[in-house]
């Protein structure tokens, strides 16, 4: 503490920064994340969400695709800040976990999987395309954020 103090900087315990594009895309990942969940209990409410949870829990295939779901939020939370740390099986899981999020949610928006648990409702079947990837563009913004840049690049290479 006397350190900080003396030269009034805190001592870093690794000589590398975090670039900026991978620390705004880490913290995005956490934010749209728990906005998002934070926004649907919103939404929903404390009576609506309970009946959601019961309704999931009826059939075991609901609760199984709920349970993933579940599952994959935190998958994604723990590749945010595998992210921050520069560990490269981060932003290979996230976009992994994205890849299968955009997977499931077409399938079941086209009515090809059962339950639809999770799907985007659309007029038709060519409208469901443009709104997924609609829906979906700040986690492929985060993904050309972790790609992308030259300085995201170096930085998951060299950990």
């Amino acid at each position: 503490m006397s350190e900080v103090l003396r030269e009034g900087k805190a001592v870093l315990s690794s000589p590398s920064v975090i670039p900026v594009p991978v620390l705004v895309a880490g913290i995005g990942i956490i934010a749209i994340r728990c906005l998002g969940v934070g926004l649907q209990m919103h939404e929903l409410g404390l009576n609506e969400l309970m009946s959601f949870v019961h309704r999931s829990a009826q059939a075991w295939d609901s609760t199984l695709i709920f349970i993933a779901s579940q599952l994959l939020f935190f998958a994604q939370l723990r590749c945010a800040i595998a992210v921050m740390r520069g560990r490269r099986w981060g932003r290979l899981g996230y976009a992994l976990a994205q890849a299968v999020v955009m997977f499931y949610l077409f399938m079941a928006s086209m009515g090809w999987v059962y339950p639809e648990l999770f799907n985007i409702s659309g007029g038709s079947d060519g409208r469901i395309l443009p709104l997924l990837i609609s829906l979906k563009l700040p986690d492929l913004l985060i993904m050309l954020l972790l790609f992308v840049p030259a300085s995201s690049r170096e930085f998951f290479r060299h950990r």
